[in-house]
């Protein structure tokens, strides 16, 4: 929302008026004044006019989950238990996801009430790194690394998968590190390869926010360090 609108229209003196205070250095935007009625204005900022305080300053929350199998990735499912269900925060009902896993899948999940942050990590054109601990049913082949980094044709979607990383950590267990998330995309990676499936599949990382080792499956913590 605009400044004026926002003054105009908590304080009740119209936008014309508002125009007016903003434009007489009387509209303060977290403490600074503003002389631009058509600067936005986001919930999280404080604004106050002519004395007059128009919008209290909502504080940005940043959390991480370790989900569990079973549990889903969305705010609200009329039969199942949600990521949201295992937070217990005053403010759980403002949140939304960046970066969801499917039911069977555990591991990272992080949530704010800040949807710029979360369309950051979210958005394909930012190439934010997502990294996963995958077991599978079946030796992983010595060909899997080359076969990932060339990237696979998907026919659904009519796009080849952009380069992935894959690290053979035992003979079924491997890390990968991918830079998208279309439908199922692991999963349907290592099926290409012979047929293999999934047996677990955990996110460890996504971009800088990794999964704390002492984190326990169904808890959540806030993530300190961003401004």
């Amino acid at each position: 929302m605009k400044l004026s609108q926002l003054i105009g229209k908590r304080l009740q003196i119209g936008e014309k008026r508002a125009r007016e205070q903003i434009l007489a250095g009387n509209a303060l935007v977290n403490g600074k004044v503003f002389l631009d009625p058509h600067h936005p204005v986001s919930r999280f900022e404080e604004v106050i006019c002519d004395g007059r305080q128009a919008q209290a300053a909502t504080s940005r929350l940043f959390l991480m989950v370790n989900k569990p199998a079973g549990i889903l990735s969305a705010t609200s499912d009329p039969v199942h238990r949600t990521v949201l269900d295992l937070i217990d925060h005053p403010a759980r009902a403002t949140l939304h996801l960046a970066g969801r896993l499917d039911r069977s899948s555990t591991g990272l999940v992080l949530l704010s009430n800040d949807g710029g942050w979360t369309s950051l990590l979210s958005d394909p054109a930012r190439l934010v790194e997502k990294v996963y601990l995958v077991g599978t049913d079946r030796p992983v082949p010595a060909d899997a690394a080359d076969r990932f980094a060339e990237g696979f044709w998907f026919a659904t979607e009519g796009i080849t998968t952009r380069p992935a990383r894959l690290e053979i950590l035992e003979e079924r267990c491997a890390r990968v590190t991918l830079v998208e998330g279309r439908y199922h995309q692991i999963k349907r990676m290592f099926h290409r390869l012979g047929g293999i499936r999934l047996t677990s599949l955990h996110r460890e990382r996504i971009g800088p926010h990794e999964l704390p080792a002492d984190l326990a499956p169904g808890q959540w913590r806030a993530i300190a360090g961003i401004n």
